[in-house]
């Protein structure tokens, strides 16, 4: 059996979007246990609709179709939260979005009755429970693997601006982290987490992946919990930072940005960037999971230190000037987070108001469900 993985490819700058959800009890507003149900109920009422089990029994997953445009994966997203709202309160389970849930106890999780997910139980151990958090993917679609591979280094500069705009996992186990994104530190403790290795072309990622492949490490690229990585399979590069928005807005507004910046890398016919633009990568994903939009990075050329508020803000211009009007919404969603602040922020100011992490998830369902 050949080694060599084989990239299919797509047309450039399609976006798919995966939102993992949290499920939680209406009474408490602790995880609970309802994702097998739930989709048994929305695979009735909605074949058509991708929504499928993650790791533990308080998450699901909704996925949109391949789209183009801000309007077209905004309505996927609304048809999705839609059909699974619907669907959740007829169990009367709560349905929401963040990073981390605020207080649950990954001890009380439960693995979801699927071969992969027991596979990655038996494997990683306790580790899976822990993985009981919740993340945005975005895909793009990619014309062929060289192009992946450009685009996988290309967006690595972008990534503290994902984490920051995203953020939304303040609160764990019933504390103040103190970080933005917290949900990341708890990827970090994946053997196969962090940033792509350094490679300048499809020919040589083959040539990494065989290797990893001999050492019985890894059997696909499943296995690889990179914080952005190629999925041959789709002819896509999937970007894995985003922690969920709490609104589907917020989460289609993040892929559109994210759709820009690949434009403009993808413009370029080779790659332009070397190993040493991996030498600020840990500094710069720290300081978004901490600090959020209050940040401060260092541009990979230059070496110059900024805010990182400033960076996305002529990041943003940029990208706008190249920009379609059907894409505004878009736009205006990302100045309103950079403006009012990120959704950490708004959790933040949520418990402050009420002094209860549980009201707090209260307002996280009715915040998603688009009814507050």
């Amino acid at each position: 059996m050949s080694d060599a993985l084989e990239f299919k490819p797509s047309q450039p700058l399609t976006i798919g979007v995966e939102l993992e959800l949290q499920l939680v009890d209406r009474r408490d507003g602790d995880l609970t246990h309802a994702a097998t149900d739930l989709l048994r109920l929305v695979q009735k009422q909605h074949p058509d609709l991708d929504v499928k089990l993650e790791i533990t029994e308080s998450m699901i997953e909704i996925a949109t179709a391949v789209q183009t445009t801000h309007p077209g994966v905004l309505a996927d997203l609304r048809r999705l939260r839609d059909a699974v709202c619907v669907a959740a309160e007829l169990l009367n389970v709560g349905v929401c979005g963040g990073g981390a849930h605020p207080f649950q106890l990954w001890t009380e999780r439960r693995i979801a009755d699927a071969p992969r997910m027991r596979y990655i139980s038996e494997l990683y151990g306790y580790l899976a429970k822990q993985f009981t958090v919740f993340g945005q993917h975005v895909h793009i679609g990619c014309p062929d693997p060289d192009a992946a591979v450009r685009l996988v280094h290309g967006l690595a500069r972008y990534v503290p601006h994902f984490i920051a705009l995203a953020a939304s996992s303040p609160f764990a186990q019933g504390v103040d982290t103190a970080f933005d994104c917290a949900r990341i530190n708890v990827v970090a403790s994946f053997p196969l987490s962090g940033r792509m290795p350094f490679v300048r072309d499809w020919a040589e990622f083959n040539a990494y992946f065989a290797k990893m492949r001999s050492t019985g490490v890894v059997s696909s690229m499943k296995d690889f919990y990179w914080d952005i990585r190629p999925k041959p399979e789709y002819g896509t590069v999937e970007v894995r930072v985003f922690d969920t928005p709490l609104t589907v807005e917020r989460a289609a507004a993040l892929a559109i940005y994210t759709q820009a910046v690949a434009r403009a890398i993808l413009a370029r016919p080779t790659l332009d960037v070397t190993e040493d633009a991996y030498l600020v990568y840990g500094f710069n994903r720290f300081q978004a999971c901490r600090f959020g939009l209050q940040g401060e990075i260092v541009d990979p050329v230059t070496l110059e230190r900024r805010a990182l508020a400033d960076d996305v803000r002529a990041t943003l211009e940029a990208v706008r000037r190249h920009g379609r009007p059907e894409d505004d919404e878009a736009w205006r969603e990302i100045t309103r987070c950079l403006e009012s602040g990120n959704d950490a922020a708004w959790l933040r100011q949520k418990l402050a108001e009420s002094g209860s992490l549980g009201r707090v998830v209260g307002v996280q369902i009715e915040r998603f469900a688009g009814t507050m």
